[in-house]
């Protein structure tokens, strides 16, 4: 399967599909130093893979996509004398992704670093993009750059050690790519679920790539989300809230705010009813959640936090049709009436 190029004024990215995680070294830039910056999982499971290379451990979860965080990669950092001429290597799921790209992006002002990555989450959405960043308190996300890694390699051979539950959550990005761009990647995930969640390689393979391929697209189109990389945020303004108040992981979230995203696209006219049961019989097929019990005022307390609040508006992510999303600047009075509604 042939790599995809993304290109962006940050940088360039190469995302590899036909590599083995193991092969990491290969892409190092001739002449750099490389450290290795991965959680205790990562470490258990593959413990001779980065023999060799110095080693920052960090913690798991989003508790730990902090300032504490960064602080102790710097510490690392200094330790090891590590300088412009070294090269970062993130290898785990969103949260090291994340972290690692922050961290290499703003250490003296910037250093090159690529990816190992470890979950399916991770490969169609945290490591693709050129988003990285730290949470703020309880909000998600709220410091960060835009720099793009130097390589991505998503190795679905990785996946099969991959805990169920944290498996079937990243489809969850892969649905949503499918529900706000292409209706032929909807209908390949419609028929080939068994397959899928059984990890066959051929099928993952495929999904990713037209997930990624989709995200990239938009990524180059639009990568400080000016305009069209918003739809990218599908599901996410009512996820971010779930995913807080619930403890849920973060696909689960998505899973459900892609559920009252579509409600609130028939609501307002844009989505057929039957699109939006449709969308939701796929979310379900892939044993993901799609009801939550949350307050409604909690809810919307949280959506004005929210990073695509802008003013009295709200930037929410509708659907035109399955595989046609929008963006709808809604005011602050509207997006009341609309949880209130949905929850």
């Amino acid at each position: 399967m042939e790599d995809i190029i993304l290109k962006a004024s940050s940088g360039s990215s190469r995302v590899l599909f036909s590599e083995s995680f193991r092969n990491f070294k290969n892409y190092i830039p001739e002449g750099k130093n490389a450290i290795i910056i991965t959680d205790a999982t990562i470490l258990k499971t593959y413990p001779n893979v980065f023999e060799g290379y110095p080693v920052i451990e960090i913690g798991q979860g989003e508790k730990h996509k902090t300032f504490q965080t960064l602080q102790i990669i710097f510490d690392g950092f200094l330790k090891l004398n590590v300088d412009r001429s070294w090269f970062v290597i993130g290898a785990g799921g969103g949260i090291v992704c994340d972290t690692t790209g922050f961290a290499a992006s703003i250490y003296m002002r910037g250093l090159p670093f690529g990816f190992i990555s470890t979950t399916l989450l991770s490969q169609v959405d945290a490591s693709v993009g050129g988003k990285n960043g730290v949470n703020f308190g309880e909000y998600k996300n709220m410091v960060g750059v835009f720099a793009q890694p130097a390589f991505v390699i998503c190795d679905p051979k990785i996946l099969e050690s991959l805990p169920q539950r944290e498996f079937i959550s990243g489809f969850a990005e892969i649905i949503k790519s499918a529900a706000i761009r292409d209706m032929h990647l909807f209908r390949f995930l419609e028929e080939n679920a068994n397959k899928a969640l059984l990890k066959d390689t051929a099928i993952l393979q495929k999904a990713i790539y037209e997930s990624v391929r989709i995200k990239a697209t938009v990524v180059q189109n639009d990568e400080r989300e000016k305009g069209e990389r918003r739809i990218l945020n599908f599901g996410h303004t009512f996820a971010h809230s779930i995913e807080l108040h619930m403890g849920l992981m973060h696909g689960e979230a998505v899973a459900i705010g892609m559920v009252l995203a579509a409600q609130a696209s028939v609501k307002m006219g844009l989505l057929k009813s039957e699109e939006a049961i449709r969308l939701k019989k796929l979310i379900e097929i892939y044993s993901l959640p799609t009801q939550f019990n949350l307050q409604k005022e909690l809810v919307f307390s949280t959506l004005l936090k929210d990073k695509k609040r802008e003013g009295d508006f709200m930037n929410l992510v509708l659907l035109q049709g399955l595989g046609n999303a929008t963006v709808q600047k809604v005011p602050l009075n509207k997006m009341e009436e609309i949880v209130h509604d949905l929850c």
